[in-house]
């Protein structure tokens, strides 16, 4: 077999190894570093590369801005590193992306850094061993530990299996799907129907030819609502749900908020796509209690929709303001929060920004698994455990007019 071969039969192993089972993302990347290395010996893709052609960024990504790339490399050593310390153990040939360049590197198992052999064995027995005879202390004290080591190794396996068998639990019907989102997302999964999911769609007024605007109740109580909008935010963030749940193996049922009524949301499970500003029927129904949105009505900022922080925090702000709207979209803040709904049987999730890009960022803070693992750690919620409600603030960096990256600025966690 040539040297190719072998080294495409390990990364086929490597695919289809416990280690990156279920991990889509970092599957795509091993294999395209793989190719890469094989059919360019001694180059290293670019981190651009990686990102438009692995990932799907757009064409205007800048990695200095978005740091995904760097985030997904180094998820994938530590992936290398675990299978080579447990499934892989035995595998004679080893494959490593070291630090600092995405060249995927492949070399031989160094001797003597697999499993212990027979010779260990017998090495130990021999210094066990003092001119043929073992001592009767020797051989107590031998039992001993090997009696408390047997009881350590029974404990941890007993919790280690327990464990495990939760996460297959909770994992069953989808395996391929990381226990984040199973975690997330069980509440939506369990009803008798599936979970509807409500955009926001405006109403306005005027043409756009002789200028339009949102409808204002106040001031356009006899005018005619000429047309409904939608931003492009909520319509990728309809997109990136549609993914997740057709991941889940379950269906969504996607309506417009200017079709909603209050009979829909008694015996469904809601996901409300937009702010209170556009997505109107959210006025209606139990909302948020720690964060809010609020259009500011006077000053420079006039029109803009900022988030109140009723309770802040120690060093947190009282409200939370994106960029100026003289100036470029650069920084956002959107609203993530799970409530009770009017039924409290069923649940409602609000995935809504200050503008349309902060909802896009809303929705695929909770679509992405490295950001829905950081959520629920610090909701201490556990792959078992049950997620309750909660309300939080990200903060939204914007480049040409993309959600680049979000953090987490501000968490409650509401009662059960």
């Amino acid at each position: 077999m040539t040297e190719k071969a072998l080294q495409l039969g390990q990364i086929e192993k490597l695919l289809a190894s416990h280690s990156l089972h279920g991990s889509e993302s970092l599957c795509k990347l091993l294999r395209y570093l793989a190719n890469h290395s094989l059919e360019h010996p001694g180059a290293s893709p670019k981190e651009y590369q990686i990102a438009t052609e692995v990932f799907g960024r757009q064409q205007d990504f800048d990695p200095h801005v978005d740091s995904m790339v760097r985030v997904q490399a180094g998820r994938l050593r530590t992936k290398l590193a675990e299978y080579y310390a447990s499934e892989g153990a035995d595998d004679q040939l080893m494959v490593e992306l070291p630090k600092g360049t995405y060249g995927l590197t492949f070399h031989p198992r160094p001797h003597g850094t697999g499993r212990s052999h027979s010779s260990t064995s017998h090495q130990a027995s021999v210094n066990l061993e003092v001119n043929g005879r073992t001592s009767r202390a020797s051989i107590f004290t031998i039992v001993a530990l090997s009696v408390v080591l047997a009881s350590v190794v029974a404990v941890a396996t007993d919790r280690f299996l327990n464990r495990r068998i939760a996460e297959a639990r909770v994992t069953s019907d989808s395996p391929d799907v990381p226990v984040a989102f199973h975690v997330f997302w069980k509440g939506f999964l369990t009803g008798p129907q599936e979970p509807w999911v409500i955009f926001s769609n405006a109403a306005f007024v005027g043409r756009p030819y002789v200028g339009m605007r949102y409808y204002n109740r106040a001031k356009d109580s006899s005018a005619v609502i000429t047309d409904h909008y939608t931003g492009v935010g909520e319509v990728l963030a309809v997109h990136a749900l549609d993914s997740v749940f057709g991941r889940l193996q379950q269906q969504i049922r996607v309506k417009r908020g200017s079709l909603f009524s209050l009979d829909d949301a008694k015996n469904n499970d809601l996901i409300f796509i937009g702010s209170p500003s556009e997505n109107l029927t959210l006025l209606e129904l139990p909302n948020t209690e720690e964060f809010s949105f609020k259009q500011i009505t006077s000053g420079p900022r006039t029109g803009t929709m900022e988030i109140i922080n009723f309770h802040p925090g120690s060093g947190e702000p009282k409200e939370f303001l994106p960029s100026p709207p003289d100036e470029s979209l650069t920084e956002d803040y959107s609203i993530i929060a799970l409530k009770r709904g009017l039924n409290p049987a069923h649940s409602v999730l609000i995935l809504a920004g200050a503008t349309t890009i902060g909802t896009q960022a809303a929705v695929e803070y909770v679509c992405q698994q490295d950001s829905l693992e950081q959520l629920l750690l610090r909701l201490s919620v556990s792959n078992s455990g049950e997620l309750k409600p909660f309300e939080a603030v990200i903060r939204v960096k914007v480049a040409k007019g993309v959600p680049v990256g979000s953090e987490l600025v501000a968490l409650r966690k509401g009662p059960a």
